[in-house]
Order: structure tokens, then C-alpha cells, then sequence
């Protein structure tokens, strides 16, 4: 049976791969994100797939948006059974470096936003005792790394919420909260986070893909879980972080500064904390190989090398 999902931060990383993975089960979608023509992109994309699809374009944190959101998702498709948040933006640099305007608008995106979507999410569940809330937290909501105060405290933020909230809804046996925490994926969010640090953020190996993470995010809708932890070395740094403080803290500065930050310079910009960039748009952030191409380019050395050997044969 074809369910109603509305996710919000549809256009890039995460909530786009989510969008085609639930479009192709064929649910009803509803999506929202700030970026007009990047809705209109993915609203093909999951049409393609055979998807229903309205889009609303909507800055979740502009008073009143989310709630207009819902409206127009219950207007079009009669009800709303899943909602993925997965909207986040992120800043780098040192915390008494972050201008005070960009650390209290990642807050505000990552965390006050996310409350909203649930505070209208539940809402809507509760009159209609079902539905599933699935927020996408991060590894980082469980520890810390220097660099990125604003986006940890908002995880962390989002972490005690998502608990929270838990509790509250077993009051409403049909209504779930599911917090999606990923380690490192090959979003574009590094590249597009503001910057007042002189470096390119980048994903900190071992990288997942944002296919996998969105697989994890239409499992919980199947299935719903309290939390699901998509990463292989998450369990590891969260043991250190809470076990091994001391010895996590002389660590993680010398390896977010060799993993975590690229070689790349880069001048201080507010990156899309404010306005969205959609040339910048995309499911993946390239971080990882093209392994269809590797695989191409291993078959075409392969079957060169093959025929050379041949000739030498002959």
C-alpha cells in the first residue's frame, strides 16, 4: 500500500536520495526544499520512477512555513504517514571565529527548524493516532569535533529532543519517532557549508553513500526503530568519546585536521546558511569514486592489457 511521505530538504544529499527511493516503491510525495528549480529537477526525477509528486517550495524557517507544508500535503493527498526531515546546514571554523549571526542560524536550521517539523508532524499523527517521524540526526549528536560547534550543538540539541519526543509518544501506540544518525556521507554539505576556517570541510573516511542512508530512512518508515546508527565506525568514536575521553579529546583535533578539512583554501563565506545555492545541488558530493566508471575504466585497461598479452603470444 502506497503511503503519503513529505520530506523536507529534498534537493540535495540525504533527502534526495530519499525522495527517489521512496518514489520508487511509489508512494505519494510531497516535497519541499528553498530551491524552486531544484524541486522542479527532483519532481521529474521521481516522476519518473512513477511517483505522484507535489512540491511546495518552503524555508522551514520562516514563521508559519511548515504549517502551510502540512496543509498543502492534506489538501492534495488527504493525510500525511511519514515525514522525513532531513534539511540541515553546516559551519566550519573556530567557535570564538564563527560570526555569532552563522552559529545561531545552523542552530536554528538544525534544530529549532527540525522542531517545528515535529511540533506539526505530531500534531497531525495524534488527531489521526498513526504516523511516522523520522528526523536525520548524526554521529556527531553522541560526540564532538572541533570546528563545527553550531552543527554539534544542534545534533546534540536534536538528540535530546528526538528522546524526548519518544517518550511522549508512547502515549499514541500508532505514532513513531525514528532519529536517523549517520557518520560520514558523500553529500555536497561539506562544499556548501559556511566557511570561516580557510579550508574545505570534507567527509572523514570510511564514507557511506546517501543511497544507503536513504535505504536506512525507508526502513524506518517499514519498520520503525527509536534510533538507527548508519556508519561502520560509529559505535567505535561514540565507545571512546563516552569511555576514553581523555585519550578522544589529544585525538580528535590532529585527525579532523588530517581527515575532516581538505587541502583546499577557501575565503570566509556564509556558504548556503542563509540562501541556497542550487548549482551546488546534487545527491552526491563526489567525495567518493564513480564506481560504475572505476568499474569501466578496470574493463577497458583489463581487456587492453588481454589483447596486448595475445599479441605477444602470437
Amino acid at each position: 500500500m502506497s503511503r503519503t511521505v513529505v520530506i523536507t530538504g529534498a534537493t540535495s544529499g540525504i533527502g534526495r536520495a530519499a525522495a527517489r527511493e521512496f518514489a520508487g516503491r511509489g508512494d505519494r510525495l510531497v516535497l519541499a526544499a528553498r530551491s524552486p528549480a531544484t524541486l522542479a529537477e527532483v519532481r521529474q526525477e521521481c516522476r519518473s520512477a512513477g511517483a505522484e509528486v507535489l512540491v511546495v517550495p518552503t524555508d522551514i524557517t520562516e514563521p508559519g512555513a511548515v504549517d502551510e507544508l502540512a496543509r498543502a500535503a492534506v489538501a492534495e493527498f488527504g493525510g500525511i504517514d511519514v515525514w522525513v526531515h532531513t534539511a540541515a546546514v553546516a559551519a566550519y571554523g573556530r567557535f570564538d571565529e564563527l560570526p555569532e549571526r552563522v552559529f545561531e542560524r545552523v542552530v536554528r536550521v538544525d534544530l529549532i527548524a527540525a522542531a517545528a517539523v515535529a511540533r506539526v508532524a505530531l500534531r497531525h499523527y495524534r488527531s489521526a493516532s498513526a504516523g511516522t517521524l523520522i528526523l536525520t540526526g548524526s554521529v556527531l549528536g553522541h560526540i564532538t569535533s572541533p570546528y563545527m560547534s553550531g552543527y554539534v550543538a544542534a545534533k546534540w540539541g536534536l538528540q535530546g529532543l528526538a528522546r524526548t519526543l519518544q517518550q511522549e509518544a508512547r502515549e499514541t501506540p500508532g505514532v513513531h519517532v525514528c532519529l536517523v544518525n549517520p557518520g560520514s556521507v558523500d553529500t555536497p554539505v561539506y562544499r556548501q557549508a559556511a566557511n570561516y576556517l580557510g579550508r574545505i570541510g570534507r567527509p572523514p573516511p570510511p564514507i557511506t553513500t546517501p543511497e544507503r542512508v536513504a535505504r536506512a530512512i525507508v526502513h524506518g518508515a517499514d519498520r520503525p526503530r527509536r534510533e538507527i546508527s548508519v556508519g561502520r565506525l560509529n559505535v567505535v568514536m561514540r565507545f571512546g568519546f563516552t569511555v576514553l575521553p581523555g585519550l578522544y579529546d589529544v585525538l580528535v583535533g590532529p585527525l579532523m585536521r588530517v581527515a575532516g578539512l581538505s587541502n583546499q583554501p577557501v575565503a570566509p563565506h556564509d556558504g548556503i546558511a542563509f540562501t541556497p545555492n542550487p548549482a551546488g545541488e546534487a545527491v552526491r558530493g563526489g567525495w567518493l569514486p564513480d564506481l560504475s566508471r572505476v568499474v569501466r575504466s578496470v574493463g577497458g585497461a583489463t581487456s587492453t592489457v588481454g589483447s596486448a598479452v595475445l599479441r605477444r603470444l602470437r
